[in-house]
């Protein structure tokens, strides 16, 4: 199967305009503009973003979840919209503790659907997501108040609490710490001791993996993983891609909707990965 058209075929069939249009950035010389435009029918008057932009939950209002993936389809895309981060960075000012931490979710998402792991734990403020939020706006490279708030917030918990234990939280905390003086030693030993961190390509359950971490050659956390575990896992990222030329969740978001959308999103970013480590060919 040719994994790059197949992969193609699926985006087109079955995502959202916003993955089509990332995709046709990505791999057909289309204008980022594009994606940013696709980004704005999720952006609330209040500046942040929902609708569902990040599928597991069908909530249309503002959540730093929703803001996040937008950050993220900003920076695959290579695409820039100042006044569009700005009025997010707003929104979340406004929904931040005073020292400037803020939470996934709300229990304003208990009125629409959702994915079962969406609850009370999500509503939280904490490193996930405020210090992946504070490294996404670094590699935006924009300054914003709430930015440099939550930077404070995230360099004392880390102080105070050290590493979190979860893998999801730790990639975030690990967007927030390439951007710091960060000793890169003590990250590696912690990796092994994280919940959700799938080290072995064999390992079929569920878990964050070094191409989460490191999902080009020049990611600055390429250092923690040897050769052998990149292409370990590169090859097990060509073998996931399905026949429909999509990647399967390994969890349940809520619906066939959702679950498309979800699945659209995690095919581009295969491909992504897969370019830029040159398996497309």
């Amino acid at each position: 199967m040719d994994i790059l058209n197949a992969g193609r075929d699926f985006v087109r069939q079955e995502g959202r305009l916003v993955e089509r249009r990332l995709f046709a950035t990505l791999f057909e010389g289309a204008d980022s503009a594009g994606v940013v435009d696709a980004l704005r029918g999720y952006q609330n008057a209040d500046g942040g973003f929902g609708h569902g932009l990040e599928p597991d939950k069908r909530c249309p209002d503002s959540l730093a979840l929703d803001v996040e993936a937008a950050f993220d389809n900003l920076l695959a895309a290579g695409a820039r919209d100042d006044e569009m981060v700005r009025r997010a960075c707003d929104w979340l000012q406004s929904v931040a503790t005073p020292e400037g931490a803020v939470s996934l979710a709300s229990p304003v998402i208990e009125g629409y659907p959702r994915a079962e792991h969406m609850s009370e734990w999500t509503y939280v403020p904490g490193l996930n997501p405020t210090a992946g939020l504070v490294g996404r706006l670094y590699r935006l490279g924009f300054e914003h108040p709430w930015r440099d708030a939550a930077a404070s917030w995230c360099t004392k918990a880390l102080a105070d609490d050290g590493f979190p234990e979860d893998a999801h939280a730790m990639h975030e905390v690990m967007e927030f710490l390439e951007h710091t003086e960060v000793d890169v030693a003590k990250v590696k030993e912690w990796l092994p001791k994280l919940s959700w961190y799938r080290a072995d390509a064999a390992d079929p359950s569920y878990g964050v993996t070094p191409l989460h971490f490191a999902p080009t050659p020049d990611s600055f956390w390429r250092q923690l993983f040897t050769d052998a575990q990149i292409e370990g896992h590169l090859d097990r990222l060509v073998e996931d891609q399905q026949p429909d030329g999509g990647w399967v969740l390994t969890w349940e978001p809520p619906g066939a909707a959702a679950t498309l959308e979800y699945r659209g999103a995690v095919t581009v970013r295969a491909l992504q990965t897969l370019q830029a480590y040159g398996r497309l060919g």
